[in-house]
């Protein structure tokens, strides 16, 4: 299993959930919500590393692509938690704002695998 490089993100980066729920209306206005499946959680993360290195994006850049061409997932710590989770990354931008300096923003969703 790979590792995401040790390059930290740029502050603000955005989590989002959105639980995995079935709902069932009955005629009489009254519903009941279920949760569904095991891991009825999952994250999605947007992340940006700004003004970094071209090096550093080059890294960055060239992890995601060898993960996307053969569609495997990856461990990554979100900020401040320490704990490792599977992602995968299914698209990401590169800016290069000035000489020798990059932009990258991509998008991480949470997958559950062995």
């Amino acid at each position: 299993m790979a590792t995401f490089p040790s390059i930290d993100p740029t502050y603000g980066a955005a989590k989002a959930s959105q639980p995995i729920v079935r709902t069932v209306r009955f005629g009489d206005g009254y519903e009941q919500r279920l949760t569904y499946g095991l891991n009825q959680n999952p994250k999605v993360w947007t992340l940006t590393w700004q003004n970094i290195t071209e090096a550093n994006s080059d890294t960055i850049e060239t992890f995601l692509d060898a993960r996307a061409a053969d569609n495997a997932s990856f461990d990554w710590a979100p900020p401040a938690e320490g704990v490792t989770y599977k992602w995968v990354c299914e698209s990401w931008d590169k800016v290069i704002p000035y000489t020798g300096r990059a932009t990258i923003s991509a998008t991480f969703r949470q997958v559950f695998e062995p």
